[in-house]
Protein backbone atom coordinates (compact mmCIF):
# COMPACT_ATOMS: atom_id res chain seq x y z
CA UNK A 1 0.00 0.00 0.00
CA UNK A 2 1.40 3.39 -0.96
CA UNK A 3 2.05 5.71 2.00
CA UNK A 4 0.10 8.95 2.19
CA UNK A 5 2.65 11.73 1.63
CA UNK A 6 1.68 14.24 4.30
CA UNK A 7 4.12 17.05 3.74
CA UNK A 8 4.64 19.70 1.10
CA UNK A 9 8.32 19.77 0.09
CA UNK A 10 8.09 23.56 0.01
CA UNK A 11 7.00 23.78 3.64
CA UNK A 12 10.31 23.02 5.34
CA UNK A 13 13.26 23.33 3.00
CA UNK A 14 16.59 24.98 2.34
CA UNK A 15 17.63 26.75 -0.83
CA UNK A 16 20.47 25.20 -2.83
CA UNK A 17 22.99 27.14 -4.94
CA UNK A 18 21.36 25.94 -8.16
CA UNK A 19 18.08 27.59 -7.16
CA UNK A 20 16.27 24.37 -6.23
CA UNK A 21 15.02 23.39 -2.79
CA UNK A 22 15.84 20.45 -0.53
CA UNK A 23 13.83 19.12 2.42
CA UNK A 24 15.26 20.34 5.71
CA UNK A 25 14.68 17.07 7.54
CA UNK A 26 15.13 13.55 6.23
CA UNK A 27 16.12 10.01 7.15
CA UNK A 28 19.62 8.59 7.40
CA UNK A 29 20.52 4.96 6.74
CA UNK A 30 24.00 4.63 8.27
CA UNK A 31 24.28 1.11 9.81
CA UNK A 32 21.12 -0.09 8.09
CA UNK A 33 21.53 -3.38 6.27
CA UNK A 34 24.13 -4.70 8.71
CA UNK A 35 21.75 -7.17 10.38
CA UNK A 36 19.69 -9.35 8.06
CA UNK A 37 17.17 -9.98 10.83
CA UNK A 38 16.31 -6.27 10.86
CA UNK A 39 15.94 -6.01 7.09
CA UNK A 40 12.13 -5.90 6.96
CA UNK A 41 11.93 -3.66 10.04
CA UNK A 42 14.30 -1.13 8.46
CA UNK A 43 12.28 -1.06 5.24
CA UNK A 44 9.07 -0.45 7.15
CA UNK A 45 10.74 2.25 9.26
CA UNK A 46 11.75 4.20 6.15
CA UNK A 47 8.30 3.78 4.63
CA UNK A 48 6.68 5.02 7.82
CA UNK A 49 9.03 7.99 7.84
CA UNK A 50 8.02 8.83 4.28
CA UNK A 51 4.36 8.69 5.33
CA UNK A 52 5.23 11.18 8.08
CA UNK A 53 6.71 13.55 5.52
CA UNK A 54 10.38 12.56 5.77
CA UNK A 55 10.79 12.12 2.02
CA UNK A 56 14.54 12.85 1.93
CA UNK A 57 16.50 9.59 2.18
CA UNK A 58 20.28 9.59 2.54
CA UNK A 59 22.43 6.53 1.93
CA UNK A 60 25.81 5.50 0.47
CA UNK A 61 27.42 2.69 -1.46
CA UNK A 62 29.63 2.16 1.61
CA UNK A 63 26.76 1.44 4.00
CA UNK A 64 26.67 -2.33 4.47
CA UNK A 65 28.26 -2.67 1.01
CA UNK A 66 25.13 -1.53 -0.78
CA UNK A 67 22.57 -3.25 1.44
CA UNK A 68 21.41 0.10 2.81
CA UNK A 69 20.78 1.30 -0.76
CA UNK A 70 18.80 -1.89 -1.37
CA UNK A 71 16.71 -1.21 1.74
CA UNK A 72 15.99 2.28 0.41
CA UNK A 73 14.98 0.77 -2.92
CA UNK A 74 12.50 -1.56 -1.25
CA UNK A 75 11.18 1.22 0.99
CA UNK A 76 10.35 3.53 -1.92
CA UNK A 77 8.82 0.85 -4.13
CA UNK A 78 5.43 2.02 -5.38
CA UNK A 79 5.92 5.62 -4.25
CA UNK A 80 5.83 8.39 -6.86
CA UNK A 81 9.47 9.22 -7.60
CA UNK A 82 8.82 12.95 -7.82
CA UNK A 83 7.69 12.93 -4.17
CA UNK A 84 11.10 11.70 -3.01
CA UNK A 85 14.53 13.24 -2.59
CA UNK A 86 17.25 10.57 -2.87
CA UNK A 87 20.87 11.07 -1.90
CA UNK A 88 23.76 8.61 -2.12
CA UNK A 89 27.53 8.81 -1.83
CA UNK A 90 30.47 7.41 -3.78
CA UNK A 91 33.75 6.13 -2.35
CA UNK A 92 36.69 8.43 -3.14
CA UNK A 93 38.51 5.59 -4.91
CA UNK A 94 35.49 5.11 -7.15
CA UNK A 95 35.15 8.82 -7.90
CA UNK A 96 36.99 8.84 -11.22
CA UNK A 97 36.10 8.39 -14.88
CA UNK A 98 37.09 4.72 -14.80
CA UNK A 99 34.79 3.66 -11.94
CA UNK A 100 32.20 6.28 -11.04
CA UNK A 101 29.80 5.41 -13.87
CA UNK A 102 29.56 1.74 -12.92
CA UNK A 103 29.50 2.69 -9.25
CA UNK A 104 26.52 4.97 -9.77
CA UNK A 105 24.73 2.42 -11.95
CA UNK A 106 25.01 -0.12 -9.14
CA UNK A 107 23.57 2.38 -6.66
CA UNK A 108 20.71 3.26 -9.00
CA UNK A 109 19.91 -0.41 -9.57
CA UNK A 110 19.92 -1.20 -5.86
CA UNK A 111 17.65 1.78 -5.17
CA UNK A 112 15.36 1.04 -8.10
CA UNK A 113 15.54 4.55 -9.52
CA UNK A 114 16.75 6.17 -12.73
CA UNK A 115 18.40 9.17 -11.08
CA UNK A 116 19.59 10.67 -7.80
CA UNK A 117 18.56 14.08 -6.60
CA UNK A 118 22.00 14.52 -5.02
CA UNK A 119 25.25 12.55 -5.40
CA UNK A 120 28.10 13.14 -2.97
CA UNK A 121 31.81 12.38 -2.81
CA UNK A 122 31.85 10.56 0.54
CA UNK A 123 35.17 11.97 1.68
CA UNK A 124 38.20 13.42 -0.06
CA UNK A 125 41.12 11.08 0.66
CA UNK A 126 43.26 10.96 -2.53
CA UNK A 127 40.48 11.76 -4.99
CA UNK A 128 41.45 14.08 -7.85
CA UNK A 129 38.99 16.90 -7.36
CA UNK A 130 39.23 18.07 -10.96
CA UNK A 131 38.27 14.61 -12.18
CA UNK A 132 35.56 14.22 -9.54
CA UNK A 133 33.91 17.46 -10.65
CA UNK A 134 34.27 16.58 -14.33
CA UNK A 135 32.51 13.25 -13.74
CA UNK A 136 29.80 14.80 -11.59
CA UNK A 137 29.03 17.39 -14.25
CA UNK A 138 28.98 14.67 -16.92
CA UNK A 139 26.53 12.61 -14.85
CA UNK A 140 24.33 15.70 -14.58
CA UNK A 141 24.33 16.09 -18.35
CA UNK A 142 23.38 12.43 -18.72
CA UNK A 143 20.44 12.94 -16.36
CA UNK A 144 21.75 10.32 -13.92
CA UNK A 145 22.01 12.88 -11.11
CA UNK A 146 20.30 16.22 -10.63
CA UNK A 147 23.11 17.86 -8.65
CA UNK A 148 26.19 16.95 -6.65
CA UNK A 149 28.08 17.80 -3.49
CA UNK A 150 30.72 16.58 -1.08
CA UNK A 151 30.94 15.09 2.39
CA UNK A 152 33.42 15.49 5.25
CA UNK A 153 35.10 18.50 3.60
CA UNK A 154 36.73 21.06 5.88
CA UNK A 155 37.61 24.63 4.92
CA UNK A 156 40.86 23.77 3.15
CA UNK A 157 39.15 21.01 1.18
CA UNK A 158 36.39 23.40 0.14
CA UNK A 159 38.95 26.02 -0.88
CA UNK A 160 40.68 23.45 -3.09
CA UNK A 161 37.34 22.41 -4.58
CA UNK A 162 36.48 25.99 -5.49
CA UNK A 163 39.71 26.26 -7.51
CA UNK A 164 38.91 23.49 -10.00
CA UNK A 165 36.74 24.02 -13.09
CA UNK A 166 33.04 23.91 -12.16
CA UNK A 167 33.94 23.27 -8.52
CA UNK A 168 31.60 26.10 -7.56
CA UNK A 169 28.69 23.96 -8.75
CA UNK A 170 28.96 22.04 -5.48
CA UNK A 171 25.50 22.22 -3.90
CA UNK A 172 26.09 20.92 -0.38
CA UNK A 173 28.62 19.58 2.14
CA UNK A 174 27.54 16.72 4.42
CA UNK A 175 29.34 16.77 7.78
CA UNK A 176 28.92 15.61 11.35
CA UNK A 177 27.17 18.23 13.45
CA UNK A 178 25.32 18.04 16.74
CA UNK A 179 25.23 19.72 20.15
CA UNK A 180 28.26 17.71 21.26
CA UNK A 181 30.21 18.23 18.03
CA UNK A 182 30.07 21.93 17.20
CA UNK A 183 33.48 22.30 15.55
CA UNK A 184 32.13 23.47 12.18
CA UNK A 185 30.66 26.56 13.84
CA UNK A 186 34.15 28.04 14.23
CA UNK A 187 35.12 28.44 10.59
CA UNK A 188 33.37 26.06 8.18
CA UNK A 189 29.84 27.41 8.69
CA UNK A 190 30.92 31.05 8.21
CA UNK A 191 33.05 30.13 5.18
CA UNK A 192 30.27 28.24 3.40
CA UNK A 193 27.60 30.71 4.42
CA UNK A 194 29.53 33.52 2.72
CA UNK A 195 29.42 31.47 -0.48
CA UNK A 196 25.85 30.22 -0.18
CA UNK A 197 26.74 26.54 0.22
CA UNK A 198 24.48 24.76 2.75
CA UNK A 199 25.09 21.68 4.87
CA UNK A 200 23.68 18.25 5.60
CA UNK A 201 24.22 17.19 9.22
CA UNK A 202 24.73 13.49 9.78
CA UNK A 203 24.57 12.15 13.34
CA UNK A 204 22.52 15.21 14.34
CA UNK A 205 21.71 13.62 17.68
CA UNK A 206 24.95 11.69 18.03
CA UNK A 207 27.46 9.52 16.22
CA UNK A 208 26.00 6.30 14.86
CA UNK A 209 23.45 6.29 17.67
CA UNK A 210 26.07 7.01 20.35
CA UNK A 211 25.84 10.59 21.53
CA UNK A 212 29.46 11.63 21.77
CA UNK A 213 31.23 14.96 21.70
CA UNK A 214 34.36 16.23 19.95
CA UNK A 215 36.32 15.17 23.04
CA UNK A 216 34.88 11.66 23.04
CA UNK A 217 32.48 12.23 25.94
CA UNK A 218 30.11 9.30 26.18
CA UNK A 219 26.42 9.42 25.35
CA UNK A 220 25.48 9.23 29.03
CA UNK A 221 27.04 12.66 29.57
CA UNK A 222 25.07 14.24 26.74
CA UNK A 223 21.80 12.44 27.41
CA UNK A 224 21.87 13.05 31.16
CA UNK A 225 23.34 16.53 31.16
CA UNK A 226 21.51 18.77 33.64
CA UNK A 227 20.96 21.65 31.21
CA UNK A 228 19.83 19.38 28.38
CA UNK A 229 17.31 17.65 30.64
CA UNK A 230 16.07 20.95 32.08
CA UNK A 231 15.43 22.56 28.71
CA UNK A 232 13.71 19.43 27.35
CA UNK A 233 11.49 19.14 30.43
CA UNK A 234 10.48 22.81 30.39
CA UNK A 235 9.53 22.57 26.71
CA UNK A 236 7.75 19.27 27.15
CA UNK A 237 9.79 17.56 24.44
CA UNK A 238 12.09 14.55 24.40
CA UNK A 239 15.86 14.94 24.69
CA UNK A 240 16.21 13.58 21.14
CA UNK A 241 13.82 16.25 19.87
CA UNK A 242 15.79 18.92 21.69
CA UNK A 243 19.07 17.74 20.18
CA UNK A 244 17.55 17.63 16.71
CA UNK A 245 15.97 21.06 17.15
CA UNK A 246 19.41 22.41 18.05
CA UNK A 247 20.69 21.39 14.60
CA UNK A 248 17.56 22.47 12.72
CA UNK A 249 17.78 25.98 14.21
CA UNK A 250 20.39 26.72 11.56
CA UNK A 251 18.56 27.99 8.45
CA UNK A 252 20.95 26.36 5.98
CA UNK A 253 21.44 22.94 7.57
CA UNK A 254 19.55 19.76 6.65
CA UNK A 255 19.41 17.01 9.28
CA UNK A 256 19.29 13.29 8.48
CA UNK A 257 18.74 11.35 11.73
CA UNK A 258 18.44 7.57 11.61
CA UNK A 259 15.57 5.97 13.50
CA UNK A 260 13.86 2.59 13.37
CA UNK A 261 11.07 2.96 15.95
CA UNK A 262 7.82 4.45 14.67
CA UNK A 263 7.37 6.70 17.73
CA UNK A 264 10.92 7.99 17.40
CA UNK A 265 10.36 8.67 13.70
CA UNK A 266 7.15 10.56 14.42
CA UNK A 267 8.94 12.64 17.07
CA UNK A 268 11.66 13.46 14.55
CA UNK A 269 9.08 14.61 12.03
CA UNK A 270 7.41 16.84 14.62
CA UNK A 271 10.69 18.54 15.50
CA UNK A 272 10.59 20.88 12.50
CA UNK A 273 7.97 22.89 14.40
CA UNK A 274 10.16 23.33 17.49
CA UNK A 275 11.96 26.67 17.66
CA UNK A 276 14.46 27.08 20.49
CA UNK A 277 14.74 30.45 22.21
CA UNK A 278 17.97 32.37 22.75
CA UNK A 279 17.73 31.65 26.48
CA UNK A 280 17.40 27.91 25.81
CA UNK A 281 20.37 27.93 23.44
CA UNK A 282 22.40 29.84 26.01
CA UNK A 283 21.58 27.25 28.65
CA UNK A 284 22.63 24.39 26.35
CA UNK A 285 25.85 26.25 25.59
CA UNK A 286 26.70 26.31 29.28
CA UNK A 287 27.30 22.56 29.03
CA UNK A 288 28.36 22.36 25.39
CA UNK A 289 29.85 25.72 24.37
CA UNK A 290 30.52 26.89 20.84
CA UNK A 291 34.18 26.41 19.79
CA UNK A 292 36.63 29.25 20.35
CA UNK A 293 39.39 27.69 18.28
CA UNK A 294 39.82 25.34 15.32
CA UNK A 295 38.77 21.77 16.06
CA UNK A 296 39.75 18.90 13.77
CA UNK A 297 36.69 17.70 11.88
CA UNK A 298 35.20 14.37 12.89
CA UNK A 299 34.77 12.22 9.80
CA UNK A 300 32.72 9.05 9.31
Amino acid sequence: MQPDISINLKKNFIQLPDGTSMPKLGQGTWHMGEDDEKYRQEIEALRFGISEGLVLLDTAEMYADGKAENIVGNAISGIERSELYLVSKVYPYNANRHRIYSSLERSLKLMGTEYLDMYLLHWRENADLSEVVYCMEDLKEQGKIRRWGVSNFDVRDMEDLMKVPDGRNCCINQVMYNLGARGIEYDLIPWQRERGIPFMAYSPVGQAGALVTDDGISKETLMTDKNVLEVAEKRGISVIQLLLAFVLRQPDIVAIPKASGFQHIRENAETVAIKLTEDELAQLSESFPAPTEKIEMEKC
